[in-house]
């Protein structure tokens, strides 16, 4: 693909990444900017109008893809897992991986899927990063639901990425598990480096150009997130992994004015490289496969919230009403970007039917489509979800 042509395509996922804000505007902002982008890039894709071709994208896509994890990583409070809304979210992931066996096994059985590991870990998955800008942009947030459902997010999206290094490394499950530690360990040791920056100076230059051309900690951010990944390719892990872990390093690493980074990074990330990626995600969704054997996409679609949405309904009975936990039934069934991770590691080792595979990314681009939309449209047609006290049912 000639440069004229990938600055061509560019310019087209541009004008759709700037015009989205304005269709989902006249639209009341019922339709998310993400199924906006999910859908014109089907629209301008090579299987519809054929303006714009996704492998020239590749490299802003995965771009993209980090800044996706990234931001959600630097999300992640990891204080949460030590008070209740961690526990929870926990042992409903746990009782999803259970299912999601018992479940994918039974496919197997019949023939319906022949990679048993990669799909049953993307029955386990939650978008998180997906839903924030969802969340944030309809103050769902706030209060205690928003300690809940950003727990059970980053469960369901931090453990499957943990299952894709162990179980999908290509150099065998104990070698994956040691990746991962190792990853681990030089993330944590990261997190010691401005500690180890003494010179006075040094901190003050950093400091002077935080807010000026030179753009320090941001320079430094980026720096950090390519290092990660880098680091996760070596040892044959998926990027999403690194990305996460940039994530989770940044938010006690970089020094300075945090959220004013926090205001630069969503500039960067949802300003340009992680709508390219969603654009990108539409454009290479297998239509063809898809109109051949609709019921595939049927059955993963209705298997995402039965297997990771029903067990909100169980294990938050005695945080939220209802709605509530309706509205985290929906939201924790919404997955995509690790689908498409697990789509291209299936095909790549050839154990995943190309039909399975563009079912369950094409299930995942659904999710996003109907879940949150039903999710957002609930706590608008009533207050948003009010936290319980503990011990107390619907009856009280």
């Amino acid at each position: 693909m000639t440069l004229q042509q990938t600055l061509i395509d560019l310019a087209i996922v541009s004008l759709l990444a700037a015009l989205a804000p304005i269709v989902s505007g006249l639209l009341s902002r019922r339709v998310p900017q993400v199924v906006i982008f999910i859908l014109g890039g089907i629209l301008i894709g090579p299987q519809v109008l054929g303006w714009a071709d996704p492998e020239g994208l590749e490299l802003v896509s995965n771009l993209g893809l980090g800044f996706l994890f990234l931001l959600a990583g630097y999300e992640l409070e990891l204080g949460l897992f030590r008070e209740r809304a961690g526990r929870l979210a926990i042992k409903s992931w746990l009782v999803t991986v259970l299912v999601a066996i018992a479940v994918t096994g039974a496919l197997a059985s019949v023939g319906f899927v022949r990679a048993f590991v990669p799909i049953a870990i993307g029955l386990t998955t939650t978008a998180l990063g997906t839903l924030l800008p969802i969340l944030r942009d309809n103050q769902m947030l706030e209060g205690r639901f928003g300690g809940l459902i950003m727990a059970a997010g980053a469960v369901g999206e931090f453990l499957p990425i943990v299952a894709i290094a162990i179980f999908l490394s290509a150099s065998g499950a104990f070698l994956g598990l040691v990746s991962l530690v190792v990853i681990a360990g030089l993330a944590l040791l990261l997190t010691f480096v401005p500690r180890l920056v003494r010179y006075q100076k040094v901190r003050r230059i950093v400091a002077e150009g935080e807010h000026a051309t030179s753009q320090t900690t941001l320079r430094w951010t980026i720096f950090l997130l390519f290092v990660l990944l880098v680091i996760a390719a070596y040892f044959g892990l998926d990027v999403v992994l690194g990305a996460f872990l940039a994530g989770v390093v940044l938010r006690r690493w970089a020094p300075g004015d945090m959220h004013a980074l926090e205001g630069k990074l969503d500039a960067v990330g949802y300003g340009f490289f992680i709508p390219v990626f969603f654009v990108t995600s539409g454009m290479s969704l297998d239509l063809k496969s898809i109109i051949e054997s609709p019921l595939r996409l049927v059955v993963f679609f209705v298997l995402f919230l039965v297997v990771r949405g029903l067990p909100a309904l169980l294990f938050y009975r005695r945080d939220l009403p209802m709605r509530g936990r309706v509205q985290m039934m929906l939201l924790t069934a919404t997955a995509l970007p690790l689908l498409v991770a697990l789509a291209e590691i299936g095909l790549g080792t050839g154990v995943m039917l190309p039909e399975n595979a563009a079912a369950l990314v094409g299930a995942g681009v659904l999710s996003v489509i109907v879940f949150p939309a039903v999710a957002v449209g609930l706590a608008r047609s009533g207050a948003r979800p009010l936290a319980r006290t503990p011990g107390r049912d619907d009856s009280e």
